[in-house]
């Protein structure tokens, strides 16, 4: 008669993981971490259009877990949720890049608005209002607003990347990094310009963006925080989202 397997605790897990890759632990560590991948899809998926299939994002997130779990070491101190979260994220991320889901309108409208904020913060010394930006557009306001709500959809790139892994608490982030020296530094220098940009935003802007990146609510829940609509917030999110990546590109960081 076989014997019945051994169920494993996370801890043991862990510790037959690290200690022999067995597949058997990293099977229990999978299951047991499956509900950051909903986590993660979840409030992606609030915020992209409805022909994006959430089940395509947990498919890719289910490789970012495999990955950080293959990458992870508990000898930096680090919670494993921590590690994971932003890694699962970015595969994510990785898959919305792979379709080809945003209109070409939406793009177009995406680069015009970035050139605007660019060269209206060169020539005003500040950031610029929102009716500046559509007047240099040569657009209503509310159509502005529209363009920001419509760029919203299309914002995931490199910057939800860098965003996700920006936090200055996170002092052993190089754990998930590419072994490739040059990459390191560059990811590294992008993380340190992204920190000192976000800092020069105005404070709506900035506050959305540590709701939204490292605190994981949701547009409408950043709306309750600070008592607007829903498609305020993802105006204000597109807006910053654009300064700073005119910013790190004018910085050749991007």
């Amino acid at each position: 008669m076989n014997a019945l397997p051994v169920r494993l605790t996370v801890e043991q897990a862990w510790q037959k993981w690290h200690d022999e890759r067995a597949n058997d632990a990293r099977d229990v560590l999978v299951v047991h971490y499956a509900s950051l991948i909903k986590f993660v899809a979840g409030r992606l998926s609030a915020n992209l259009p409805k022909r994006v299939d959430t089940g395509d994002l947990i498919q890719a997130g289910v490789f970012g877990l495999m990955g950080a779990i293959e990458r992870f070491d508990p000898q930096h101190g680090v919670k494993f949720e921590s590690y994971a979260i932003p890694r699962i994220r970015g595969a994510i991320l990785d898959s919305l890049r792979q379709l080809d889901w945003v209109p070409r309108t939406v793009r177009s409208r995406t680069r015009d608005i970035e050139n605007a904020i660019s060269t209206l913060e060169h020539e005003l010394g500040r950031s610029p209002v929102d009716e500046e930006i559509a007047a240099r557009l040569g657009i209503a306001l509310e159509d502005f607003h529209q363009w920001l709500a419509d760029a919203h959809s299309g914002s995931v790139g490199p910057l939800d990347h860098v965003m996700a892994d920006a936090r200055p608490t996170d002092t052993h982030s190089d754990m998930h990094m590419s072994t490739n020296p040059d990459a390191v530094v560059e990811s590294g220098e992008m993380r340190r310009v992204m920190r000192q940009e976000i800092r020069k935003l105005p404070e709506r802007e900035r506050n959305v963006l540590v709701l939204y990146y490292e605190e994981n609510l949701t547009l409408a829940e950043i709306g309750d925080v600070l008592g607007v609509t829903e498609s305020r917030v993802s105006q204000i999110h597109s807006r910053a989202v654009l300064q700073l990546r005119s910013r790190l590109r004018s910085q050749d960081v991007a």
